[in-house]
This record gives C-alpha cells, structure tokens and sequence, in this order.
C-alpha cells in the first residue's frame, strides 16, 4: 500500500471531507480509482457516491483545504479539564467549548437560573417567618400577616409554573438534574452545528466535557464527527480531593452560618413578641 499513487486526500475519505468538512480515514476495501490515483472511502456509499460525480470532490486548481483542529478533552469532574482547555485555546487560537456549561446557557436563557444537584436553593421558609414576625412585632395581627405574604408566595409558584419548557430544554434539565443521556435528536441540534456552521467550521475547537458516555462517543462516530485529537486527564483520587473539597466545604460552611442566623433572628423575634 506505501507504493499506491494516492489521491489528493491521501488515506481520507474525500466525501467525508468535501461534505462534512471531515478528515474520516477511508478503508483499503473501499477503495477506487480516478485519473490513476487511488482513493480511499469511509463507507461503500461514500464510494459511490464518488464515482457517480467524482469532479466534485478531487481538487483543481488548488489544493483541498484541510479541516481546522478539532479536540476532545475527557476526564473525570475536578481533573482540570477546564483550565488546560482555556491554555490550549489562547495558545493555539481555537475555540473552547465546555459542554455541560453549555447546556446550562440554554436552560438560563429560559429559567433564568442554573439547574442541577450543585445549584439548588435553600428553602426559604425561615426567611418568610422572619419577615411574618417582623411585621407582627411593628403592629399587624398575625392574620393580616399572613394574607400579605402568601398570595407573594403563591405569584412566585405561579411564576414557576408558568415557565413552560420544550421537549429539547426537558430533555437538557433531566441530564443536568439526573444525569440522563441526551437523544440523539437534541445533540443533532447542540453538536453538529461545532462541526458544520461558521466560525466553528474554519476555526477549529478543544470541547471540554464531550463525550461523556459510550453513547455520545458511538453519536460522534455514526454522525462522521471526527475529532482529530482525544486527550484524557487522568489523575489521582487525593489530588481531586484536594482541589474540590475546599471550596465545598466554604460553601458548607456559610450554608450553615447563614442557617444559625436565620435560627438566631427566628428566637430573639420570638422573644420580643412574648415580652
């Protein structure tokens, strides 16, 4: 095969390259040949598809242009993956794409807020206590109280409620909240644009997060989206203890700080009601 007088794509498939903006290496046994240089397919039908109008995918006057660089950074949460991507992108003048963040763009432009496991609210029913006490130590009864600040709580249900999300945006919410995958319908919509529409298509990118499972990596390859690098992180378990159990425990810590205050205001104005 080294003696081969090969095409003007070498050992990728023209198709792929002309149609999907793709290097996908082609197979000896779908080989064929035009002009006498030897040309190799990604699939049968691709080979067809050559020899039906092969004009269109050889080059003419110039060379075919290749592809930008196109990279898929793996790893498990707290790895880096996000840092090295950010390097590699100003280094190399790419874009950085990180998936998950992504996917939570699409749901604030909706929700107005972050969704998932890590961005729940607390509930705020001390809050409303307070604000009840408070205004039944300046005067109001209890019930007047009440009917001030319920109907506020109910328009803030109704607000929610009233949010109605598509089919693609459930779909997104339920991998973020419970990590299911994703149909291939919804990725058609996210993925493929990184691939095919400007200026992803001659710039080039470091996806930061994707693929996730075996199913997304089987999506990449039965929609012909080859990434030209793959790059897994691999690092210790004590070295991701180390980066994210700090800035939890922070968390954890003014969680809890901010609790016994809400406890400590709910007492004292327990207190001067009963004095």
């Amino acid at each position: 095969e080294k003696k081969r007088h090969m095409g003007d794509t070498k050992h990728f498939c023209p198709v792929s390259l002309k149609e999907n903006f793709v290097l996908y290496p082609g197979l000896s046994e779908h080989a064929a040949k035009y002009q006498e240089k030897i040309y190799y397919f990604s699939t049968s039908e691709n080979r067809d598809k050559f020899l039906e109008n092969p004009e269109e995918y050889v080059a003419h006057k110039e060379p075919i242009q290749a592809p930008p660089l196109r990279v898929c950074l793996l790893g498990t949460h707290g790895a880096g993956k996000t840092t090295c991507a950010r390097w590699v992108a100003n280094k190399i003048g790419i874009f950085h794409i990180q998936f998950e963040e992504y996917l939570q763009e699409i749901m604030i432009r909706k929700t107005k807020k972050r969704v998932g496991p890590d961005f729940d609210e607390e509930p705020e029913e001390d809050d409303i206590k307070i604000a009840a006490l408070s205004q039944e130590l300046e005067g109001f009864s209890l019930t007047a109280t009440k009917t001030k600040t319920e109907p506020e709580h109910e328009s803030e249900k109704k607000s929610e409620q009233e949010i109605q999300l598509t089919d693609e945006e459930e779909a997104i919410k339920a991998n973020l909240v419970e990590n299911e995958a994703l149909p291939p319908e919804v990725l058609d919509k996210i993925v493929l644009d990184w691939w095919r529409k400007e200026p992803f298509r001659s710039t080039g990118f470091i996806l930061d997060g994707f693929p996730r499972t075996i199913d997304e990596a089987l999506y990449l390859s039965e929609r012909g989206l080859c990434p030209d690098i793959v790059v897994y992180i691999q690092v210790e378990e004590s070295d991701i203890l180390d980066r994210l159990f700090p800035p939890r425990m922070k968390k954890w810590r003014e969680t809890h700080y901010k609790k016994m205050e809400t406890k400590k205001k709910l007492k004292d104005l327990k207190a001067k009601i009963r004095v």
